[in-house]
């Protein structure tokens, strides 16, 4: 059974969280760009759009992935700008991912602040800065704050990764 589904993730930098998540099998694609919920979280924050195969990635392990390659128990100055989120679809969705953060905290030193809020819209980044890591895996941003998550999925997530997407030179034997 084929089930493709989509959910938006928020936290950091788009870059790295369009690269992580690109870099997964089971998701077909990526939009780049800012998602507003609603309310006090009705402003623009920069995010991904993902879109997913659940018969080959479980909402469980995109969460996770997405917990563990950002700052999901640290508060700073930017979090207007990188609102630690998951943005739901649904109602359901809302749920199992509310229930899945309250499963992975006890693995986590200190409090996630990533919360999940309703999706309500989207505006897509600029095209010259879309696929920014495919278009340049040797600027400086990429080796300094991408490549280390790419690593960090190489090593505990490696049955999830497209190792194609992947540079040879963070391969990790």
């Amino acid at each position: 059974m084929d089930r493709k589904t989509k959910i938006a993730f928020g936290g950091g930098c788009h870059w790295c969280t369009e690269a992580v998540f690109q870099s997964l099998k089971g998701v077909s694609n990526v939009e780049q760009g800012f998602i507003a919920s609603h309310d006090e979280n009705s402003s623009f924050s920069e995010a991904v759009i993902l879109y997913y195969d659940a018969d080959i990635i479980s909402l469980q392990v995109l969460i996770e992935i997405h917990l563990r390659t950002h700052k999901s128990t640290s508060t700073h100055s930017m979090r207007e700008k990188y609102r630690s989120a998951i943005y739901s679809f649904s109602g359901t969705q809302k749920i199992e991912s509310e229930t899945i953060l309250k499963k992975f905290q006890p693995i986590f030193k200190n409090k996630l602040i990533t919360k999940v809020y309703p999706f309500s819209a989207f505006k897509a980044s600029r095209k010259a800065i879309q696929n920014y890591y495919q278009k340049n895996p040797k600027k400086p941003f990429c080796e300094r704050f991408i490549n280390p998550k790419l690593k960090l999925l190489l090593i505990d997530f490696s049955n999830h990764v497209n190792t194609d997407f992947i540079p040879k030179t963070l391969k990790v034997t």
